[in-house]
């Protein structure tokens, strides 16, 4: 069980903080003392999120990860408010599943875009100053999708098997750097990611949203001398 005083003022940014994984953690993190720089693309949920919050402990950026810009002021707000980022959690995501005759190309670019380019972004503007520091961790949230093929993911797994492929060579690219980079692939997680997709599996079944927020401090408070690079995490009857 994680020390719950490890985390007590250190710095964690969370991108797509407003929705599932994304808010659970920031939620918990919270209740743990952690200093949050919260991003999301809608204003208004975020604001209402971080006044939920302590406010001396939360700052809410907009952010949206297809903008490199939008990246690069999330970053600063953060060094600016905190002085240094200690963590990303990478939680930004977008999923259509039309079968691959009937995905449109828009959606195929959009979770290109989001899943994978835009973690890419994140990621390599935040490790720059993470390196600067000698030290840092990255969460990516990945998915089940990013390592089996599932009926009506043609464009989801691209993205997530790419970014599990980023993931892989970030991690060697950034741990000798004092930087380290996990990859967290959950099974189906019962959150508002669901919201707009007609046919799901049993929300009942699912993953709870704060169960994978709770393996994420877990990550961050591991013990010296030795990294989670991955971690699979299923529902109890499977993939769903």
């Amino acid at each position: 069980m994680f020390n719950e005083h490890t985390l007590r003022d250190k710095n964690i940014a969370i991108t797509g903080a407003t929705r599932g994984i994304g808010r659970a953690s920031a939620a918990l993190l919270s209740c743990l003392g952690a200093n949050l720089l919260i991003g999301a693309r809608n204003t208004e949920e975020l604001r209402e999120f971080s006044e939920s919050m302590l406010p001396n402990k939360v700052v809410a950026q907009y952010l949206d990860v297809e903008d490199e810009n939008s990246i690069k002021d999330f970053l600063n707000r953060g060094i600016s408010s905190f002085g240094k980022i200690d963590a990303l959690i990478n939680c930004a995501g977008y999923g259509n599943f039309n079968s691959f005759l009937d995905l449109s190309t828009e959606d195929f670019d959009r979770m290109i875009a989001i899943n994978l380019r835009g973690t890419f972004l994140t990621s390599k503007h935040f490790a720059k100053h993470m390196v600067e520091n000698k030290s840092g961790q990255i969460i990516n949230i990945n998915s089940i999708a990013g390592t089996t093929a599932l009926e009506g993911c043609s464009g989801y797994s691209a993205s997530k098997f790419g970014l599990l492929g980023l993931s892989r060579v970030m991690q060697q690219e950034l741990r000798s750097k004092g930087v380290y980079v996990t990859s967290i692939l959950p099974g189906s997680v019962k959150t508002s990611f669901w919201d707009h997709i007609p046919q799901h599996p049993d929300f009942n079944q699912m993953i709870p949203q704060e169960t994978i927020a709770r393996h994420i401090v877990s990550i961050l408070c591991q013990p010296d001398g030795a990294v989670v690079d991955e971690v699979t995490i299923m529902p109890p009857l499977g993939i769903l």
